[in-house]
């Protein structure tokens, strides 16, 4: 099965200045950016090879990897307000 990465730079292209600039100078950002990214490769991992884990596993980490999204895109749409 080939699925979708959901990275940032893939769903918020549009970002992509922004997401770079913050990945470089706010640590913040940067650690949140690094956290989402291992949840999002754990997920699409699982997944990928159809891993034998159990369902809620599996949803505690999408529901994670939304948490993380949510609080990278808030960091994104204030730093873009204030610029």
């Amino acid at each position: 099965m080939n699925l979708e990465k959901h990275t940032l730079l893939n769903d918020f292209p549009e970002h992509h200045h922004t997401i770079r600039h913050l990945k470089m100078n706010d640590n913040h950002f940067a650690r949140l950016f690094e956290q989402y990214h291992e949840v999002e490769s754990e997920v699409h991992q699982i997944e990928e090879s159809n891993s034998a884990v159990s369902d809620e596993y599996l949803e505690s980490l999408k529901r994670q990897r939304v948490v993380l999204k949510d609080k990278l895109y808030a960091l994104i749409q204030k730093t873009e307000l204030s610029l």
